[in-house]
């Protein structure tokens, strides 16, 4: 696609723009213009106390022309009233020219509902929230109303956050075949899960090091997420040995949550999930992705419907009290009617949590090398069937706690945490609305270092210290020693910023 900018645009902002309409567009520096080639001019002038942009995008021999106005606020930055009138000019264009109006209007970023905890922060009542959502940054309605909800339930899970809170995340990067959809850092190879055993020793050694950390700056654990890839891919053993590793660095029974992501139905059995439960956890994941076995073999998916009731069964007996399964709308070959049929079979088993993700096409993924087809703008029934989800969820007394949002999305839709009342999955929430400390343990894990500075406005100092992506280079490199000098860097200026005689509660 060809991009003609005045230079106070942001182009990568103009990029997520132009990819809601575009979906997989790439922006050359040399492309030719054709009639076949996406153009897009936006220009901006400054206007007696405000500014103005157009946009003029062009495809297949049409044209479509539109304009974004923004008066200047003093509570607004020059560059947010930019990127208003911008955003208004460019999916006003884009919206005339296919005849089509995207979900999220404007936003592009992966929290949406970061802007109505903002708004609610300001003073803002539920409906000028709604109003603003969707008057000024173009969202439907219905949207704007889910960030509301989200945003309301987010602020009552997260309370008021400590100084002194973190958590812990554990990377098991392995998986027994890989998804097609997946771009994920998980090995699948015999060769490759042969190094579990020595991963496993590495792993546990960099537990312990984080916890001797976590204890000497005196901070308070609130929740552990082990994740992957697929944690269950280890054997009774190795489980055993990990979880109690954890157990011997920090009392369990004091978190808030312990969560062992499953995922893979082909990888639980009874003996794995009492030794799970035996060390306290107490959130699990079982994912069916769908509940078709001709899609599960389309996305390379080596279980069937039928394996994943049995692990369910098994996990329901286990006596850990809660449930996640995953359910992804947008999968090739599945429509509303197959998509609807499992999520009535999903309800119908009550899990404590159901997590709707929309499919996410990224680049290293086997679905895109297939070919540009996968790419949709509308995403054929994709609405429909997140519609129906959000819908029936709130029927059944399942409220929505957490959402993000990726590039490539089908239709650019959404992905959203359900739960009954009073089982939500808080790491997520506390991962990505960044309210404390995550200290991350294993390959490709990224700890995330947050503080919150007044003087900022309540926004986010954010750090982020990057384990080796790959198995065996975290095999090979070791950063314990160089990250705990970062660690203790970022807390002792955290420290030193605090007003004096303050210490961190």
């Amino acid at each position: 696609m060809i991009l003609h900018l005045n230079e106070k645009i942001n182009r990568y902002y103009v990029q997520t723009l132009c990819m809601v309409f575009f979906p997989g567009i790439r922006f050359g520096e040399n492309e030719e213009p054709g009639p076949d080639t996406p153009e897009l001019t936006v220009q901006l002038t400054d206007e007696a106390g405000g500014v103005r942009a157009s946009a003029q995008m062009s495809f297949k021999g049409e044209s479509v022309l539109c304009e974004g106005t923004r008066l200047f606020d003093e509570k607004e930055s020059r560059d947010k009233s930019i990127k208003m009138a911008v955003g208004a000019a460019v999916i006003g264009a884009g919206s005339a020219l296919f005849n089509y109006r995207p979900s999220w209007g404007m936003l592009t970023g992966v929290r949406p509902s970061k802007l109505a905890t903002e708004m609610f922060q300001d003073g803002f009542s539920k409906s000028r929230i709604k109003k603003t959502l969707t008057g000024e940054y173009l969202l439907l309605p219905k949207k704007a109303q889910l960030a509301i909800d989200v945003s309301l339930n987010e602020a009552a899970l997260i309370g008021s956050p400590r100084l002194s809170d973190c958590s812990v995340y554990v990377s098991i990067p392995f998986c027994p075949t890989r998804c097609a959809y997946c771009s994920f850092v998980s090995y699948t190879s015999r060769k490759l899960l042969n190094l579990i055993p020595e991963y496993l020793d590495k792993l546990c050694s960099e537990i312990r090091f984080k916890f001797d950390l976590i204890r000497q700056l005196g901070l308070s654990v609130r929740t552990i997420y082990i994740g992957g890839g697929t944690p269950t891919i280890l054997n009774e053993s190795q489980l055993a040995r990990l979880l109690s590793t954890i157990a011997e660095c920090w009392d369990v029974r004091g978190l808030e949550e312990f969560t062992l992501e499953s995922g893979r139905p082909d990888t639980i059995d009874g003996e794995k999930l009492a030794v799970a439960g035996s060390f306290g956890v107490n959130r699990i994941s079982v994912n069916p992705q769908t509940m078709n076995d001709d899609i599960l073999q389309g996305i390379g998916r080596k279980h069937s419907v039928e394996d994943f009731l049995r692990a369910y069964e098994v996990a329901r007996n286990s006596g850990i009290p809660i449930i996640n399964t995953d359910l992804i709308a947008g999968l090739p070959g599945d429509k509303f009617r197959t998509f609807s049929k499992s999520f009535d079979r999903i309800m119908a088993l009550r899990p404590e949590n159901i997590t709707v993700h929309t499919l996410s096409l990224k680049n290293a993924s086997e679905l895109v090398a297939r070919g540009p087809e996968v790419y949709s703008m509308r995403g054929g029934d994709t609405g429909k069937c997140i519609d129906y989800s959000q819908i029936t969820c709130q029927h059944e007394g399942y409220v929505p706690y957490y959402m993000y949002r990726q590039k490539n999305t089908v239709g650019n839709y959404e992905n959203v945490g359900y739960a009954l009342p009073g089982t939500e999955g808080r790491y997520n929430i506390y991962m990505m609305e960044e309210t404390h400390t995550i200290l991350a343990a294993g390959a490709g894990a990224v700890s995330k270092l947050v503080d919150y500075k007044p003087a900022d406005g309540g926004k986010p100092v954010i750090e982020r210290l990057f384990n080796s992506k790959y198995p065996y280079e975290y095999l090979a490199e070791d950063k314990f020693e160089a990250q705990k000098r970062e660690i203790e860097s970022f807390y002792e200026r955290r420290r030193q910023s605090l007003p004096s005689g303050q210490e961190p509660e």
